[in-house]
């Protein structure tokens, strides 16, 4: 038997959306669970530094919580949904089902990768996943790094780079010079912002920053060597040991769709009080839209009152949540991948890097399940995380299709939820 547990709040991502649902929840609810597939809580943006030290961010918003009220749930999956107000989760010490009155998605984004020739040499990697591998304690110091793809995740990676010792060589951002002014002009009024961006800058002094540019090319033969950067009608050789390559962020919606909730235009729609199209499931965070941290907080706290039934409470941040989103709508017509970017693979660059697919093996098929049946796009061990933004964007296919498991699992876990189903 799976041992099972029962929670009146159940929050799915210990960013910063699901730990501002956490500390909402918690004011009226005495059985709140947190679970996060890292090994500590803070996502991304306040990931633990090397040898667990929790981010100060995470410190503080925990130490608010009363521990007896908050359980969290480390290096724990969702598997699957088997049935209505139940998920089947994996834990370092086996699996276990989790019950639920209230379900809120905080399950926030990951990078989008799109292809170009050379992006699977050894030494490529994510903008945000060189800053993770170097805040886990990967050795940067004397490396020449360059930064490049779209969004402002760049700033802070290169910033994270350069105060753990690597030569920064240059930020290339894809989107053009004006759309990034009127963006900076669109957070004049932000006081916060306009402090943590000089921050930002003092740290990078020196360092390029290059509008209207983006990767042509990886190239170093078994390893990477060089990228070949475009910049208008310039294109030249930088000799690199690092690539981090991201093209800004996409909403991980493969737990709302496995739950049924309803999801448009690539995003989760929800309501003013954060609940999806499924009774009892609200979300949060980046899964409802790509709206940077203070959007994360604030939907989380909403989401976090609402599942407790203090509506008074989620009502009064509304006004708070629209400045937000204005925010979140400046970001993405800023940060939108370019038309240029789609001509960058040939036919022979690779697309699915867990089955090997090339751009050219896709073009004869006209969506996702032709393609999956012919070339296995789509069906390797990242279930298409990241080859289907990539050709969502490439040839405007949709990955829609989502069934358990939803990440890669024991065997024993799927042996033990058969069991549990007879």
């Amino acid at each position: 038997m799976i041992e099972g547990s029962l929670a009146e709040v159940c929050i799915i991502g210990g960013g910063p959306a699901g730990l501002a649902a956490a500390a909402a929840a918690v004011q009226r609810s005495a059985r709140v669970v947190l679970i996060d597939d890292n090994p500590h809580p803070g996502g991304q943006i306040w990931r633990a530094e090397a040898r667990g030290v929790r981010h100060v961010e995470v410190q503080s918003r925990l130490a608010r919580i009363p521990a007896d009220r908050l359980t969290i749930l480390g290096q724990t999956s969702v598997v699957a949904a088997p049935a209505t107000g139940e998920l089947l989760v994996e834990t370092p010490a086996g699996s276990r089902m989790i019950g639920y009155e209230r379900l809120i998605i905080a399950t926030g984004a990951r990078e989008r990768f799109l292809p170009f020739p050379g992006w699977t040499l050894p030494n490529v990697t994510g903008a945000g996943g060189l800053q993770a591998l170097v805040k886990g304690g990967l050795p940067i110091a004397g490396k020449r790094v360059v930064v490049a793809g779209s969004g402002p995740l760049l700033i802070p990676v290169a910033a994270t780079l350069r105060e753990h010792g690597a030569e920064v060589l240059a930020i290339a951002e894809q989107a053009p010079r004006r759309r990034l002014i009127r963006f900076g002009l669109s957070m004049a009024t932000d006081p916060a912002k306009l402090r943590q961006a000089g921050s930002y800058w003092r740290a990078l002094r020196g360092v390029p920053y290059l509008t209207d540019c983006y990767p042509v090319a990886a190239d170093g033969g078994e390893v990477l060597r060089r990228v070949i950067l475009q910049q208008g009608a310039k294109i030249w050789q930088v000799e690199c040991d690092y690539f981090a390559c991201g093209f800004h962020l996409v909403p991980n919606l493969e737990l709302p769709r496995l739950l049924g909730c309803r999801v448009e235009s690539g995003r989760v729609l929800v309501d003013e009080w954060q609940r999806t199209s499924i009774d009892r499931i609200m979300a949060a965070g980046e899964a409802t839209g790509i709206g940077g941290l203070d959007l994360s907080l604030v939907e989380g706290t909403i989401a976090g009152h609402v599942a407790t039934g203090d509506e008074s409470s989620a009502r009064r941040l509304f006004a708070k949540r629209r400045r937000a989103k204005s925010f979140a709508a400046a970001l993405e017509r800023a940060f939108a991948p370019g038309e240029v970017l789609r001509d960058l693979p040939s036919d022979r660059t690779i697309v699915c890097r867990c089955e090997d697919v090339s751009l050219g093996g896709l073009r004869p098929h006209s969506n996702w399940r032709a393609a999956k049946l012919q070339t296995r796009c789509g069906m390797g061990s990242c279930q298409g995380r990241i080859c289907g933004p990539a050709v969502e964007f490439l040839l405007g296919w949709r990955h829609e299709s989502v069934r358990p498991p939803v990440l890669p699992t024991s065997v024993e876990t799927l042996v033990g939820q058969s069991a549990e189903t007879e």
